[in-house]
């Protein structure tokens, strides 16, 4: 167990440190989603640029706790190049990590797989989840714009 909390703590700290493909590009080929958790403070906006059927680039920027901003950081390179498809099985693995349930493949997360203990600490999983829940809606439903996550 300590061994997933050592790359727990590593690939949180690299992101929130340096993270990839944060800042927004004024570009409108990309939807573009706020996500807001109103009762933590957490704001992340998620912007994604697809072309024929493949996520050809995610971007976020926003303001969260070391977890939600890191978890969006590795959220955009888990999801980059993926077919929309395999996005959403991604996304539906990673819920299921949050609640405690590993997936089949666990290969597919990623660095996403160091949030495997988030379950323990149930507030902190809407921290995880929230660049994610805004990615999800903007593939599941078109929508843009704002979206309040509680």
């Amino acid at each position: 167990m300590s061994n997933i909390n050592e790359l727990y703590n590593q690939v949180l700290k690299d992101h929130r440190s340096f993270p990839r493909n944060k800042g927004l590009v004024d570009d409108s080929s990309y939807k573009t989603l706020k996500a807001k958790n109103p009762s933590c403070g957490d704001s992340i906006t998620v912007q994604i640029k697809i072309e024929n059927g493949i996520i050809k680039d995610i971007r976020h920027e926003g303001t969260g706790c070391a977890i939600c901003c890191s978890s969006a950081s590795v959220m955009s390179e888990v999801l980059k190049n993926k077919t929309i498809e395999e996005a959403n099985s991604i996304i539906h693995d990673f819920y299921e990590l949050i609640k405690g349930n590993l997936p089949k493949d666990e290969d597919r997360l990623e660095d996403a797989i160091v949030y495997v203990n988030i379950h323990n600490f149930p507030p902190r999983a809407k921290c995880a989840t929230l660049a994610w829940r805004g990615i999800d809606t903007i593939l599941n439903t078109s929508k843009e714009g704002e979206e309040n996550y509680e």
